[in-house]
């Protein structure tokens, strides 16, 4: 039998509490820091520079051109069917250009001393409202250096949210990218303390003007590259003398307000370069090296992303920047995805990223006939049985055209932001590459517990990582004691890499349900601890119901695995304390519904009707339903688990309607009102 993957190290615990525990590695203390003399961002900046110098750091694609097409889409508004035209565009991209890790120091302090020249100074806060990219990276790195707090925005935040993060840490200024230049111009007015904006790509000539009238010419607007000419040359004084110092707040990162405004979980150097440390040390860390490349595409404001780049920038690896909207060869035009141009060897994503590549794969393998179809099934069940020799020629022969969509280079990914359904881990990991699970959240910059390649499990998040200590703690109204045979309870963390608070909310950092007074951080995440010493993550306190019969049932958990059927394409699981079950709303994935349509041979149901049509009869619900449920029942679900009824949606959730965050998190109060009608119908029929 392997070893714990984690040791308690207290020897008594409270009532209620399960002992402390630590990575085993960890047994004498946490981590701090990746190496001696690195304790801050700038220092991972400068360290990178001097031991990986001319090595190709980061990488991006220019915009050649920009294709419109136009499609019809057909919509029932108010019971008529209305056809609506739609302009898509896809872009056409260049090939991917490279500056070295000494490139991205001299890049990032040009800007820094351009800030200083502008009149920003230590301690002021500068927010980045921008898509990933090079550019975000280097502003950051700027700011870190010359002592400047950032503060993030995702990208598609909504005005609201954004003049909330703009005006709570009273932002002197804000880089974003000349598209959101429109969004920006509305806030604007409302934001007094900005003074300066930054911005690149090519500006509209009538938004820099309207911009700039805001306050009567009060608010100095430059490109980027202009800033960054504008500190080339300057003295580098105030490198020497702003440097931070690591008890210093780096990151005000805002949370994507899945629960009311969001929260500005306060960073300091010293948390961020801790959890760059554990991520190092971590057997996971052990296995990524300078010859890798990193394909990124995640928003730099979510903290999972921030996180892992810092990391992989200290490590050495390239790091290719891509765009949502670019990954695949069918999203763009004349030329390929980001995917294949790039040919990554890692990849970080969230589940919603995975699920869409399962679907993806599974689309494309139903589509290629049943002769493939029988032989690619057949391949997954026997790599399962784990045959020396024969899973490696399974790979060559059969799986490797599969491979080849990702670039064919691919062999390690991991997945967190949200728990990962095992089915989904499981075919990727046969089909395409080891996906890795993760847990963390922002208050511990994106760590606390990573699976390790060498231990690799399906449902597990693995073992604490160095600079996070963790204990259990009950759950009574659920169930959830820290002495059942099975130790399970809410998570609480501590360690360095845990942040002190959120920004101006002293209601929230006096608070002990979040901070005890020993140090504690209260997640609110429901976890237990495994026979390996392991972690997995069960749910949020928030989303467990109590159904009619008095049991507790975990919405989030069962999202996970109800996403896995393959006609899902999102979906919110719904109950209230008069229900005796759960029901569910459903984005359904349309190739694979339309597929699973045809191959039932009913001839009632037109597969290549309009999707608002499927979605509206009772017996396409039926039949997802049934495959929801076959999910569950495959994951061992409770009948009180299973899905009582399905509602059909064709309409994408979006954070301009409101039902997901900026980072896609479902918004459950907001569905539910969307939705009240049905859910009732839903109900009432079933009663």
């Amino acid at each position: 039998m392997s070893p714990s993957q984690s040791v308690e190290v207290s020897d008594t615990a409270p009532s209620g509490e399960t002992k402390i525990r630590r990575a085993s590695q960890q047994v004498n203390g946490l981590i701090e820091r990746p190496v001696d003399g690195v304790d801050t961002v700038t220092d991972v900046l400068n360290y990178a520079a001097r031991v990986h110098g001319t090595k190709n750091a980061v990488g991006w694609r220019e915009i050649i051109d920009v294709h419109e097409e136009e499609k019809e889409i057909k919509k029932n508004v108010g019971g008529k069917e209305v056809v609506e035209k739609k302009k898509w565009k896809y872009f056409q991209l260049g090939d991917y250009q490279y500056i070295s890790f000494v490139q991205v120091k001299e890049a990032a302090q040009e800007i820094a001393l351009g800030l200083v020249d502008l009149g920003i100074e230590k301690g002021q806060v500068f927010n980045i409202y921008a898509q990933t990219s090079v550019n975000w990276q280097l502003v950051q790195h700027a700011c870190c250096s010359i002592g400047t707090v950032i503060a993030t925005a995702y990208d598609t935040l909504g005005e609201s949210g954004l003049q909330h993060a703009l005006n709570e840490p009273d932002c002197a200024g804000v880089f974003t990218n000349s598209d959101l230049l429109p969004t920006l111009l509305n806030v604007v007015p409302n934001t007094p303390s900005i003074r300066y904006i930054i911005y690149d790509g090519k500006a509209s000539q009538a938004h820099l003007d309207k911009i700039k009238a805001v306050r009567d010419g009060a608010i100095t607007v430059l490109h980027l590259d202009e800033l960054r000419a504008r500190g080339k040359g300057k003295d580098e004084a105030p490198l020497r003398d702003r440097a931070p110092k690591r008890p210093d707040l780096a990151c005000i990162m805002y949370t994507s307000g899945s629960t009311g405004a969001p929260k500005g979980v306060l960073l300091t150097h010293a948390n961020l370069i801790s959890a760059v440390g554990s991520i190092r040390n971590h057997t996971i860390g052990q296995n990524l090296k300078s010859s890798d490349y990193f394909l990124a595409f995640l928003p730099l404001s979510h903290v999972l992303e921030y996180i892992v780049e810092l990391a992989l920038f200290f490590i050495g690896v390239t790091t290719g920047y891509g765009r949502v909207k670019t990954l695949t060869d069918a999203s763009v035009r004349n030329c390929l995805g980001d995917i294949r141009a790039f040919r990554p060897t890692i990849m970080v994503g969230v589940p919603a990223v995975w699920e869409l590549i399962r679907k993806g794969i599974v689309g494309k393998v139903n589509s290629s006939g049943g002769l493939k179809k029988s032989v690619f099934n057949g391949a997954l069940d026997l790599k399962k049985l784990g045959i020396p020799g024969v899973t490696q020629l399974i790979d060559a022969a059969i799986l490797s055209q599969v491979r080849a969509q990702t670039g064919g280079r691919l062999r390690l990914t991991l997945s967190g932001g949200a728990a990962l359904s095992k089915e989904t881990q499981e075919f990727l990991t046969l089909a395409l590459v080891t996906v890795l699970q993760g847990y963390g959240l922002t208050e511990s910059c994106g760590m606390c517990a990573i699976l390790s390649p060498e231990h690799f499990e399906y449902g597990t998040a693995g073992a604490p990582v160095g600079s996070i200590e963790i204990k259990l703690l009950d759950v009574p109204d659920a169930g959830y004691f820290a002495t059942n045979k099975t130790p399970q309870g809410e998570i609480l963390i501590r360690g360095p890499s845990v942040t002190s608070g959120y920004f101006k909310r002293d209601d929230l950092n006096q608070d002990e349900s979040i901070f005890t007074k020993d140090g504690w951080f209260r997640t609110g995440d429901v976890g237990q601890w495994n026979a390996n010493g392991t972690l997995s993550i069960i749910d949020r306190i928030k989303n467990l119901v109590k159904l009619q019969g008095g049991e507790y049932i975990a919405l989030e958990r069962l999202e996970s695995t109800y996403k896995s059927c393959n006609l899902v394409s999102n979906i919110c699981v719904h109950a209230d304390t008069n229900a005796k079950q759960p029901i569910a709303i459903v984005i359904p994935h349309v190739p694979n519904l339309r597929h699973y349509l045809a191959s039932t041979g009913n001839k009632s149901i037109n597969s290549e009707a309009e999707i608002h049509e499927l979605c509206e009869k009772p017996e396409v619900a039926a039949l997802v339903l049934k495959e929801c449920n076959a999910a569950g029942k495959k994951a061992g679900f409770k009948p009180m688990e299973m899905l009582q009824a399905v509602i059909l949606t064709p309409d994408e959730w979006t954070p301009e309607s409101g039902l997901v965050t900026a980072a896609q998190k479902i918004q459950r109060k907001k569905i539910a009102e969307t939705f009240s009608k049905e859910i009732k119908a839903a109900y009432k029929n079933q009663d």
